[in-house]
């Protein structure tokens, strides 16, 4: 089911694994419709939760594979969690927990390391805010554990994303979520997610394209975080049937995308169909 709504779109958001991408190798008609994209001269922003790699090696990648793409076009949760960790805890010591290297997107946060071997009870190093990323490797009992001390001492918990499960060429697999739910339960701290879902996140990727939610349009596979997130933010939201899409999630779901597709390759299509609906 979707909802249909009308009206000319001046503006694109754009998720990227599952939409463009499936562990980083174009899915069947993206690049092409990105092409179409930039020959209409709509302004657009990849907007994603992606945690393990910079905004530049995202970029590279992605114009490796055949995309017309720019480092400017692409908006990151790292990149937005370190403007939000710059305006609302300046200088705070913070303690990083992401499977990647992240770094050169966390301009103006300073972050701190605890020796592995160290327990947590043992702690010296001073954190005021715990930052979660990406889940990988790193995500073991001794690191949730640090977290989980940290977390009882005081600090701040910020979190970049809270997807459940992504989609690789291998299948689904775990995400931050997973684990961030039990971090909140057991410590009784609610984290401040600063990735989509977020309105902070789509405010910002709104006003990194100059563009007015009303005439813009959201183009992602997971329905709670990428499409009905940017429809409560005024956003018109596409929902596509690739990369995390499942049926079942669609159905079960808490609202009812505005348009449904294929695949991100019926996107140019829909929005030249949406020009001409008055």
């Amino acid at each position: 089911m979707e909802r249909e709504r009308t009206g000319a779109i001046r503006a694109v958001l754009i998720d990227i694994d599952g939409v463009l991408t499936v562990s980083w190798e174009p899915l069947p008609g993206a690049v092409e419709a990105m092409e179409r994209l930039r020959a209409a001269g709509l302004p657009l922003a990849l907007v994603t939760n992606t945690t393990s790699r910079t905004r530049a090696s995202i970029c590279a990648r992605l114009a490796g594979a055949g995309f017309p793409v720019t480092v400017d076009d692409i908006l990151t949760a790292p990149a937005v969690t370190a403007a939000y960790l710059r305006e609302n805890h300046p200088g705070a010591r913070c303690l990083l927990l992401n499977a990647g290297d992240i770094q050169d997107d966390l301009t103006g946060v300073t972050l701190v390391e605890e020796p592995e071997e160290r327990s947590s009870a043992e702690s010296d190093v001073d954190v005021d805010v715990v930052v979660v990323g990406g889940a990988g490797d790193e995500f073991g009992y001794a690191a949730l554990n640090r977290v989980f001390h940290h977390l009882q001492r005081g600090a701040h918990l910020v979190a970049m994303h809270r997807n459940l499960y992504w989609r690789t060429a291998d299948g689904l697999e775990l995400d931050t979520g997973a684990f961030l739910l039990g971090l909140e339960r057991a410590s009784r701290v609610t984290a401040r997610i600063t990735g989509k879902p977020s309105e902070a996140f789509f405010a910002a990727a709104l006003a990194h394209l100059g563009a007015d939610a009303s005439t813009t349009l959201m183009v992602g596979d997971d329905i709670e975080s990428d499409v009905l997130a940017a429809q409560r933010s005024g956003v018109t939201g596409a929902l596509v049937k690739t990369g995390k899409y499942l049926p079942e999630t669609h159905r079960s779901a808490d609202g009812t995308p505005d348009h449904v597709l294929d695949s991100f390759a019926a996107l140019p299509d829909l929005l030249e169909r949406l020009a001409r609906t008055p």
